[in-house]
């Protein structure tokens, strides 16, 4: 298994339900660390058998981009899902922080996690 991690992916995106967030662009910084097998890859130096991280990162930045959200847990589980969708994911997580969401503090986060269930071993 190999652990592909992007990092600090500064995107702008309508999040909020307060009305002084409804209509404004804010920031929102997505961390995602996704764990895909990527043997047949590193073995045969092929990219036909690995990950293509930039067109995952394409997909979430048209989703943040695309969306308004009320919840950050909302965004977050949005891009979950969508790293997800590729079937030789195995594990994601996903932070995404608002920065200066609350006085005095630097940014608010919300991190969530899966991990696609492994197949049944056949005896």
């Amino acid at each position: 298994m190999a652990i592909i991690r992007i990092k600090n992916l500064l995107l702008r995106t309508y999040i909020g339900f307060n009305e002084e967030e409804i209509n404004k662009l804010q920031d929102v910084i997505i961390n995602a660390t996704i764990e895909v097998d990527l043997n047949q890859a590193i073995v045969h130096d092929s990219v036909d058998h690995s990950y293509n991280y930039k067109t995952v990162t394409k997909n979430i930045i048209a989703l943040v981009q695309a969306h308004q959200f009320k919840m950050l847990e909302k965004l977050t589980q949005s891009i979950l899902d969508e790293i997800m969708k590729n079937k030789n994911v195995r594990f994601a997580r996903v932070e995404v922080d608002k920065p200066h969401a609350l006085r005095f503090a630097e940014s608010v986060s919300v991190e969530l996690e899966t991990r696609r269930d492994r197949p049944a071993e056949i005896s």
